[in-house]
């Protein structure tokens, strides 16, 4: 996909004597970032420092990335105290923390710490520095005039120390092994999956999450459609797809652009992650993982998610590493219609004895940081217990498609519903089409119309339907229309149909291990319709199954109550 050039902001300097007087005593912290990515990784290592105010910490943009317009965004959402370029060249600091060796670091005075800016070094980067080595560990960036820059190379397996030894043998005798603070905080999180998938209203479905990395190679790239794709071909009730990318397409690209290009899909309900932290809750609350060659899967494999592998090859995967080994045991994405059956065959892989080659000493990253930087720093680190800070709540909403085309398949007394957008290109049974969101050609197709009850009262004198008012009236009003529905609440409906009349609805909730999940009345609604068929007339009330995505659910028809009759929409 091609990609905007990013705006140059000026980062605003540090007013005169923040690090004055106030300070003495104190020592200063200067966290180097080139993008949003780097930005992000370090953010998860400054909880090393928390509940010390002996430590100062600045940030400052290192100039000659692409990708620097999300770290800026994020600096300024976090209300970080920064310093611009020139003053940080200028002055000396008693640490540096960067996650990329690239830029010009060695120009920053004082100790520097170094971390990968991923999991692990799984990638090379074409015109970027020495042909075929990884990303991260290319002397080209590690050395000045010979000699290492960094004091410290802060690495998350043994593996990495090796590899290191292997391409840059004189910066190996300045590396620790001190795990991955990200992983701690997705392992931190994991008790949180409940309350995640209940913030993207998942349900009982199956979340599927796209990563895709940046680049010619990418999964976005290459398949710029499989977002839409997979929407449009998996059953609206049994799956709910989401995308994760990598930062440098957010900032390269913005959001407003993405948005543009993946419309068809997030009008389907997929769910864009944010680029920072968001991601990970995302992963947590993931079912399986879709993958191209970018290292975020190596996280998903550490919390043991099925990983499936979609990356068609090139140059950027290094062959003996993490993320090449987790590919090569990962069953391959073929197409959407054959999802489910890969995604079967993905949960017999352990991946998380493939993410154990990335990720040593789980759950001590914080601790073993805080002690080696404070060595660097020249100073006692605290006493106290340090644990890993679960990821926040998703807060990106999932559109609620407004309109669906549903196929259903009658048998007896059970009608089993599936249902997709309206432009798939399955054969259906008839268009549905919530009133008065729907776009106008479905609201007009619809053989199914429905409403949802507003908690919200209406003002003082403002008339409201009551729900025979408005099935009668949506009858009226739509020729085309067979079956109108007003739902009350997630158990309970009023359908009025053209010929077999009016009914109550009464929903069973679905039980199983000592849960109840609620099947969308929607969807009930478009398994009765189907049920009482064309020729229904005098059809008396009776009962049937409903099964819509994993949810099997009773439900009643009865002569229509006054209660739900009079119910005000």
């Amino acid at each position: 996909m091609p990609r905007q050039a990013s705006a140059r902001v000026p980062l605003p300097a540090a007013p005169p004597g923040a690090d004055g007087p106030a300070a003495a005593g104190r020592r200063t912290v200067l966290v180097a970032v080139r993008s949003a990515g780097a930005l992000h990784r370090l953010l998860d290592v400054l909880p090393a420092f928390d509940g010390d105010s002996r430590v100062v910490t600045r940030f400052t943009l290192v100039p000659g990335s692409d990708f620097d317009v999300e770290a800026l965004a994020a600096l300024e959402r976090a209300g970080a105290r920064a310093l611009a370029w020139e003053d940080a060249v200028r002055r000396r600091h008693d640490l540096v923390l960067a996650a990329s060796p690239k830029g010009g670091l060695r120009r920053l005075s004082g100790p520097r710490a170094l971390l990968p800016h991923g999991a692990g070094f799984n990638k090379t980067v074409a015109d970027e520095g020495s042909a075929d080595v990884p990303s991260g560990l290319d002397p080209h960036y590690l050395l000045a005039r010979g000699a290492p820059w960094a004091d410290l190379h802060a690495l998350a397996h043994e593996e990495q120390v090796s590899r290191l030894a292997r391409h840059c043998p004189v910066t190996a005798r300045r590396a620790a092994v001190v795990g991955d603070p990200t992983v701690d905080r997705l392992l931190a999180s994991a008790p949180r999956r409940g309350p995640y998938r209940e913030a993207l209203g998942t349900g009982a479905r199956t979340l599927v999450v796209l990563t895709s990395t940046w680049g010619p190679e990418s999964l976005l790239a290459r398949r710029p459609g499989l977002p839409a794709e997979l929407c449009a071909s998996l059953p609206y009730d049994s799956f709910q797809v989401a995308l994760v990318l990598h930062p440098n397409e957010h900032s390269g690209t913005g959001r407003f652009d993405l948005s543009r290009w993946l419309a068809p899909a997030l009008g389907a309900g997929l769910v864009l992650a944010r680029p920072h932290e968001e991601w990970a809750a995302l992963l947590v609350a993931a079912d399986a993982v879709v993958s191209d060659h970018g290292s975020t899967a190596l996280y998903a494999a550490a919390l043991g998610r099925p990983v499936v592998g979609a990356y068609d090859g090139g140059r950027e995967l290094l062959a003996d590493s993490p993320m090449a080994r987790l590919l090569a045991a990962a069953p391959r994405f073929s197409s959407a219609a054959d999802l489910p059956d890969v995604l079967r065959a993905a949960r017999a892989v352990d991946t998380r004895a493939r993410a154990a080659d990335a990720f040593a000493r789980p759950g001590q990253a914080l601790p073993l940081l805080r002690r080696h930087l404070y060595r660097l720093l020249r100073l006692p680190p605290p006493a106290g217990p340090l644990e890993a800070r679960p990821f926040p709540r998703p807060g990106t909403q999932p559109r609620t498609p407004r309109a669906f085309a549903v196929r259903t398949g009658v048998a007896g007394d059970r009608v089993a519903v599936a249902r997709f957008p309206v432009h798939t290109d399955r054969p259906v049974h008839h268009l549905a089409a919530e009133l008065p969101f729907a776009d106008p050609r479905s609201a007009q197709s619809a053989a199914v119309v429905w409403r949802r009850a507003r908690d919200a009262a209406a003002g003082t004198g403002t008339p409201a339907w009551t729900a025979e008012g408005w099935t009668a009236h949506a009858l009226a009003e739509s020729p085309g229309c067979r079956t109108a529905v007003a739902v009350l609440t997630p158990g309970r409906a009023l359908l009025r149909s053209r010929t077999a009349g009016t009914f109550s609805l009464r929903v069973e909730p679905h039980r199983a291990a000592g849960r109840v999940a609620h099947a969308d009345p929607a969807a009930v609604a478009s398994a009765v319709h189907a049920w009482l068929g064309p020729g229904t007339a005098g059809t008396p009330p009776g009962s049937l199954w409903c099964d819509t995505g994993p949810l099997s659910v009773r439900v009643h028809l009865v002569p229509a109550e006054p209660d739900d009759l009079d119910y005000v929409l």
